[in-house]
């Protein structure tokens, strides 16, 4: 597939950067928990609980934090999350104890929440429409290039300066993206292409009640996501008793699959949609033939107990689940271009709330059952919910904005 973006290249370009470093400040708490539980002694329930944490300043953000995408714009946002997830990353090595971890936690959802839906809102604006499941899935892409990344990076930087000190080193990662952001965001074409026309002001319950069947999908596709980010690393290390480096491999493998599935939904949405003009067919395809591809990728490892054969098919999964990301990320802008911040960010509120759920239920029922099994099979069955509830989306439909005056507020 060809694809042109002229200036606005180099806007996702950054963009890229961006997901990437967000995922690695998101999944390097995941790689060193088997350290950090020993450290702080912690049980597998604390442990959960301090990664659910991350989640519930990140859902609240999604809806506040996307009226400020839309609201100031991209650039300003951007930049103040950047700020704030570096000084999170920071304050995570110098935790000593569970509170101390929750709280660093919170601060980095807190600086994560807001930006997702910013860049979609910056994705609306400079991305050519017909290619918004592309610019979606190679942005989500880079995230799980991150993913895969983090666990061998981690693993070496500990080996190093310990598991304190690799948090100062990947805090510093965040200036790879801010630095570049800053600059191209100054560029007058941008800032004359976001500032083109006014936007009307939000109509939060209407837009609520359009995207609430997307959301309801999103928190289905999120449970399994944060299973993987957050219990894969210590899934391959207490099953298998393998040392860090050792789960870092096989977690790298699983979530280099997920790199692979990102750009595949991308780009396949978008070719349905050249092909058919049909943007429900494009959307919920792929969405439902990930949910259902994850599931049945996912019975073999309940079932068999082998490090190899566990290892390829939890990536098989992942690939699976990771085609619906650019489909279901292209919706929001899809059903309501004018909002895309503020709905995007209605969207991934369900992926939040199953962040505050899952990682906390999954270290649970690992305690309660002295296995992964029960918590995988929970994980099963809303990945066929969300199969379902992806045949109630309407992207075709766009969301009309209620007759009220347009604000002056701008981008």
């Amino acid at each position: 597939m060809r694809v042109k973006f002229g200036d606005a290249g180099r806007v996702l370009f950054v963009l890229c950067l961006l997901y990437l470093v967000l995922y690695i400040d998101r999944v390097n708490i995941s790689t060193s928990a088997p350290l950090i539980k020993a450290d702080l002694r912690l049980s597998n329930t604390e442990l959960g609980f301090a990664f659910s944490a991350f989640a519930y300043p990140y859902a609240l953000f999604q809806l506040f934090g996307g009226w400020l995408g839309d609201r100031f714009g991209p650039r300003l946002v951007l930049i103040v999350c950047g700020l704030v997830v570096a000084a999170a990353t920071v304050a995570t090595g110098f935790v000593g104890g569970l509170g101390s971890l929750i709280a660093a936690r919170l601060i980095l959802g807190l600086g994560e929440g807001a930006t997702f839906p910013t860049a979609t809102r910056a994705m609306a604006t400079w991305i050519p429409r017909a290619q918004w499941g592309f610019a979606q899935g190679i942005t989500h892409s880079a995230a799980r290039v991150g993913n895969a990344l983090t666990p061998p990076l981690v693993a070496l930087l500990v080996g190093y300066v310990s598991w304190r000190g690799s948090f100062f080193v990947l805090a510093a990662l965040n200036l790879v993206w801010i630095l570049p952001w800053i600059w191209i965001s100054r560029d007058r074409r941008a800032k004359a292409a976001a500032e083109a026309k006014p936007r009307p002001a939000t109509p939060w319950l209407a837009l609520t009640l359009r995207m609430l069947p997307v959301t309801a999908v999103d928190f289905c596709y999120g449970w399994t996501l944060w299973l993987f980010l957050t219990w894969i690393p210590s899934f391959f290390y207490d099953s298998f008793h393998l040392d860090l480096k050792g789960s870092a491999l096989f977690s790298t493998g699983v979530f280099t699959a997920g790199v692979v599935g990102d750009l595949a939904g991308g780009l396949i949405t978008d070719n349905i949609l050249k092909r058919t003009g049909r943007l429900a067919t494009a959307r919920r395809t792929v969405i439902t033939v990930g949910f259902l591809g994850a599931f049945a990728a996912m019975i073999p490892v309940v079932l068999v107990h082998d490090l190899s054969f566990d290892a390829i098919f939890l990536s098989i999964a992942f690939f699976s689940a990771e085609l619906i990301v650019a489909p279901i990320w292209s919706v929001p802008m899809d059903i309501a271009p004018d909002h895309a911040g503020a709905a995007s960010g209605l969207m991934n509120t369900g992926f939040g709330v199953a962040g505050i759920i899952s990682p906390s239920v999954f270290g649970y029922l690992i305690d309660l059952t002295g296995g992964w099994v029960a918590s995988f099979a929970v994980s099963m069955a809303l990945l066929l919910l969300g199969a379902v509830l992806a045949g109630f989306m309407r992207p075709d439909r766009p969301f009309v904005t209620p007759d009220i005056t347009l604000s002056g507020d701008v981008g």
